[in-house]
């Protein structure tokens, strides 16, 4: 294999490993965006819950006073 070729393929690889480290980072990156927002959801849907218990909660309380009276 000529120099030339050599040196080619270097670079090629070169680029590949420098491509394969850019995506590695993305995606350790992207894992942990993903787990902020996963917390998040979980957090949300949490909330979620606490506020459908006391609207359902203030319902029977309504109708309850809506029976007495």
């Amino acid at each position: 294999m000529a120099a030339s070729q050599l040196a080619q393929l270097e670079a090629k690889l070169n680029q590949l490993i420098e491509l394969c480290q850019r995506l590695d980072r993305e995606n350790t990156g992207l894992k942990a965006r993903e787990a902020t927002w996963q917390q998040e959801k979980l957090r949300l849907v949490e909330k979620n819950e606490l506020a459908r218990t006391r609207v359902e909660a203030m319902i029977k309380r309504l109708k309850s006073l809506e029976a007495e009276g």
